[in-house]
C-alpha cells in the first residue's frame, strides 16, 4: 500500500459512517488514492450492553449490519475490495439515504440480495447474510481497529498510511455532513495532520445533529 491509502472500518448500518465514508470517497476521487474497506461490526462492540439505552431496535439493527458484512466477506473473498466498496454502496444508499432501514432487519436475504445483483454479482454471496461461520473473521477484524485507537469506541474507525512509519488511526471523525470539493480536501488534510502528530490523543465535543446525507 502508498502512503496514501487509508484503511476504513465500517459497519453499513451506522449512519455517521456512512458520512465519513462519502467524505473518504470525495477526497480519494480528487486525489486518486484507494480506500480498502474493513469490517467492524457494531454488534460485537456493543454484545455486552445491558443498559436501557440499548434498545431491542438498537440491537435488531446491529444483527442487521453484521448479516450484511457476512455478505461483505465473501465478496472480499471471491471478488475483491473494490467490490466490496460498490457493495458498501449500495447497501448504505438503501439504508440511508432512502431511509430503508427495517427493510433489512425484516428480509436480509431480500435486503442484501438486490444489492449483489446491482453490483453485478450473484445470489450465492448474498446467501452468506446467515453463516455465522464468517464471525470469526469479523470478531478478529473488529479487534484489529481496536487494537489501533483503544475501546470504548464505535465506527468508523480509519487508518491513514497503513503499513508505513506515518500510519495514524481515528474513530471518526464523526461527521453529519458530506464536506465536498474543495472543502472535503480542506478536512482531510486537518485530520491526516493529527493523525501524524506524535502523542495527539483526542479531540471531542457531545453535540451532534442528525446526519444529513444530501
Amino acid at each position: 500500500m502508498s502512503a496514501d491509502e487509508v484503511e476504513f472500518f465500517y459497519d453499513p448500518v451506522c449512519p455517521f459512517a456512512w458520512v465519513t465514508s462519502r467524505w473518504a470517497l470525495e477526497v480519494a476521487g480528487r486525489r486518486g488514492f484507494g480506500i480498502r474497506w474493513r469490517p467492524i461490526s457494531l454488534m460485537v462492540l456493543n454484545e455486552r450492553r445491558t443498559d436501557e439505552g440499548y434498545t431491542p431496535e438498537f440491537r435488531a439493527s446491529h444483527l442487521a449490519g453484521t448479516h450484511a458484512l457476512r455478505v461483505a466477506t465473501v465478496i472480499e473473498r471471491e471478488a475483491g475490495n473494490e467490490a466490496v466498496g460498490g457493495f458498501y454502496t449500495a447497501v448504505g444508499e438503501r439504508l440511508h439515504p432512502q431511509g430503508r432501514r427495517a427493510d433489512l432487519v425484516a428480509d436480509p436475504e431480500a435486503f442484501l440480495g438486490d444489492c449483489c445483483r446491482e453490483i453485478g454479482l450473484s445470489d450465492a454471496a448474498s446467501g452468506s447474510w446467515c453463516d455465522t461461520t464468517l464471525d470469526g473473521f469479523l470478531r478478529a477484524e473488529t479487534a484489529t481497529a481496536l487494537e489501533r485507537t483503544g475501546p470504548d469506541v464505535g465506527t468508523p474507525i480509519v487508518t491513514f498510511a497503513p503499513g508505513t512509519a506515518e500510519e495514524g488511526s481515528f474513530f471518526g471523525p464523526v461527521l453529519s455532513r458530506i464536506p465536498r470539493g474543495d472543502a472535503a480536501e480542506v478536512v482531510w488534510d486537518a485530520v491526516v495532520a493529527l493523525a501524524r502528530t506524535p502523542g495527539f490523543t483526542e479531540l471531542k465535543r457531545s453535540l451532534r445533529e442528525y446526519p444529513r446525507f444530501d
